[in-house]
């Protein structure tokens, strides 16, 4: 299968069109760039060994990227391209919402005019809002007590592509939602280089123990939790790109949703101490107000993942904190180095 990842120069991107090509796939890239570098796809093609053709454009741009695209045939998408921090989404509301809205209109209109019916979505837990119970299952309402334009918007994506494929029976559409991504690949050649102060937990941790920031802020220490800093569910990036692979192989006409995380929770706290562990050093922290938009809990139960895709997390978090430690180690600069 010849698969158009969007975004696919970005953090998970790159790590699933690396399982892709390994499953015997073929991916071409769809990336402006904006949050990710051209050297990702490069890397994967040197673990790899193979070619991986890049279109540079900005997918919300109708006419760009209809014409980065026109020399070029896929049988299926997997869409990550957007925008995905949810504290930045409380301050630039309007950016998330064109950004990420505007790129999966294009995205359906392109995919219908040439008639390629399989679409993988990069969906959130954060549809979720701040839930009831945990963990959490597909059958908790989405789109309730939702606390950000991040999650606002991947919500309303999720009905978007419900719609359309009302309109285009043929549509077969996978939702992901997601929990909380970490780790890198373990060769060390491949991880998350975001631009900028990192905006999630662990990279912020990694930069802080390599010594490229001074210390870790812990936003909020008074939730109603283990040790009163929130906890979520953290989910090996590998672990990430091969649920991708799954669901792609399993494709049926219809719209499916499905969590993809451990099952397991884990503290802000737990995560520094066991990126401690990997790193054989201390990460600094200190305690700061909540964020806006953040809950104090967020737990999947990934069961429907689990047997109707075959799949299931393998790697632990004392893995991803090793193998996000010898990414950020080897490449302190990210990207640049």
């Amino acid at each position: 299968m010849r698969v158009l990842l969007t975004g696919g120069a970005g953090y998970i991107g790159s790590h699933t069109a690396l399982v892709l090509l390994e499953r015997g796939h073929e991916v071409i890239v769809l990336d402006d760039f904006s949050n990710s570098s051209p050297e990702a796809v490069r890397r994967v093609e040197a673990l790899s060994g193979a070619t991986i053709p890049v279109f540079e454009a900005d997918l919300a741009d109708r006419a760009a990227a209809r014409a980065a695209l026109a020399g070029d045939e896929f049988d299926a998408v997997i869409h990550f391209a957007g925008l995905k921090s949810v504290g930045e989404s409380v301050a630039e509301p309007v950016r998330y919402y064109r950004v990420n809205i505007d790129s999966t209109l294009v995205l359906l209109d392109l995919m219908r005019e040439r008639g390629v019916a399989n679409l993988v979505f990069s969906s959130s837990a954060t549809v979720y809002g701040d839930p009831d119970t945990s963990p959490i299952d597909e059958r908790q309402p989405a789109g309730v007590g939702l606390t950000n334009p991040y999650g606002w918007s991947k919500f309303m994506n999720e009905q978007i592509i419900r719609d359309a494929q009302r309109a285009w029976p043929a549509l077969s559409a996978v939702l992901l939602r997601y929990f909380n991504p970490v780790g890198a690949h373990p060769s060390g050649r491949i991880g998350e280089d975001p631009a900028g102060i990192p905006n999630n937990l662990m990279p912020f941790i990694a930069q802080v123990a390599v010594g490229t920031r001074e210390r870790l802020s812990v936003f909020g220490d008074s939730y109603d939790t283990v040790d009163g800093t929130g906890v979520r569910d953290y989910i090996h990036v590998m672990d990430l790109a091969e649920g991708h692979v799954a669901a792609l192989e399993r494709s049926a006409a219809g719209v499916r949703t499905y969590n993809l995380g451990s099952g397991t929770g884990s503290s802000v706290l737990d995560v520094v101490r066991a990126f401690e562990t990997a790193a054989g050093r201390p990460v600094p922290y200190t305690i700061a107000p909540p964020r806006p938009g953040d809950v104090a809990e967020v737990v999947a139960d990934p069961r429907r993942a689990n047997e109707e895709l075959e799949w299931r997390t393998t790697r632990t978090l004392a893995e991803a904190c090793r193998d996000s430690w010898a990414w950020q180690s080897a490449n302190p600069g990210g990207y640049s180095e």
